[in-house]
Formats: structure tokens, sequence, C-alpha cells
């Protein structure tokens, strides 16, 4: 079984051969190596071997593999955030992917200001058209960042999505130019204290097409980590 090492080597060149290919600087792409399900030890190994970026689906796993990792590493909520879990989210991690609604952007300011800090996140836009994702419609997402502009405690700083998970990879490339898409009228909106850093889009199965279409965040796990338990 390849180590986690060569796991990385192998999928920095693919990500490096995906941004040459349509023009983007290598460099650009931030890979986040998304763990979930693995323990704590393989994290400490990922990081080891150079990953800067963890990924966690679930506040309640995160919180029991963050207390046992002493590097400084930045921490990504990829997956749905509840509410209730808001408090907890904001001990963690460092950026949250997955804002899909004002009620939840609301308890995040809420939550910030008692903090005295002002949290980073991206809304999560369902461009599959899947009933089973999470995530805003894609025509709900600017009347979205709108109306979230009143929060002072939270920094909008791009959208992700989830591609459907479909055999071929090019069958998810319309999912990617949807974000992308969207990603240019909300610049074009100028809206204030709204910035369009990061697009998150791509996981092991379509990542270089996500690459093709302009992510800089990809969500990897099974490529570096092996099958989810």
């Amino acid at each position: 079984m390849a180590s986690i090492q060569e796991n990385l080597s192998r999928l920095q060149d693919r990500i490096a051969k995906a941004a040459e290919r349509s023009g983007h600087d290598p460099h650009s792409i931030c890979l986040v190596a998304v763990s979930k399900t693995k323990p704590a030890s393989l994290i400490l190994e990922a990081i080891d071997a150079g990953v800067t970026d963890i990924g966690e689906n679930r506040v309640q796993e995160a919180q029991s593999k963050w207390n046992q990792i002493d590097r400084s590493v930045r921490w990504h909520l990829v997956g749905h955030l509840q509410r209730n879990k808001v408090k907890q989210a904001l001990a963690i991690f460092d950026l949250i992917h997955s804002v899909d609604s004002l009620r939840l952007l609301a308890e995040i300011d809420r939550r910030s200001a008692q903090l005295n800090r002002r949290t980073d996140v991206l809304i999560q836009v369902n461009t599959s058209g899947e009933p089973s994702k999470h995530g805003i419609e894609p025509d709900q997402t600017l009347d979205l960042i709108e109306s979230g502009l009143e929060y002072e405690h939270v920094r909008i700083n791009g959208l992700m999505t989830i591609g459907a998970f479909l055999p071929d990879p090019e069958a998810v490339r319309p999912s990617f130019v949807l974000l992308q898409q969207l990603r240019e009228k909300i610049v074009g909106q100028q809206f204030p204290e709204v910035d369009m850093e990061y697009l998150s889009m791509g996981m092991t199965n379509d990542f270089e097409v996500a690459i093709e279409e302009g992510a800089n965040l990809v969500r990897v796990g099974t490529a570096i980590f092996g099958a989810r338990e």
C-alpha cells in the first residue's frame, strides 16, 4: 500500500498538470486534505509530508482530533454545519465552507461577535440540482450575500459546491462552470466587504476538472488517506 507521502506526491503532480492545462498557477491551488473517519495519527503523518490544510466534515469528530494535533495548520469545515454546533465550530475552524442560509450566517455572526472576531466563510451553492445535496440554489445566492452584508463579524470569502458523484468527471464539469459564472456575477456586483477569493470545488474523483474550471481550493481525502472506513 502506498504511503501518504507517495500519495501526496502523485496528487500534487496531478494538480500541477491540471492547473497548467488551464493556464492557472499551480501554486495558487490550495489542497485541503479531508480526514473524515481517519485518526489523528494519519493527519500528523500528512502534515509531516507537507499538508498545511486539514478538512473535516463533522464538528464533533474534528474536535477530538484537533485536541491531538499540536501543529500549525489551517482547519476547514467542509461538511454541513448545524446552527447548534456553531460555537464549537468557531473554536476549531479557520474557514467554514458550508454556509447555505441566512439563519446560519446570522448565528455565525452572533457567536463571532461574542468572541470579538471575524469569521471567514464560503457560501455553499447546490449547482448539481440534487435534492440530497446541501447548498443554496444558484439563483438565490446573490440575495443571500446581499442580506448578509449587515453582519459585521462574518467575512464572505468565496463559494463552494459539491459535484454529483458520477463515474465520468466530465459529466460534473457543468456544475463547476456554473459556480465560476456565479462568482464572476458576484464580483461584478462589487458588494462591500465581500471577497470572492476562493472557489472550493473538486474532490478525489473530479478535482482535475474543477481546477480546469477555476477551483483554487480542492478537498481531497481518499487519494491521500485511502478509502474511508
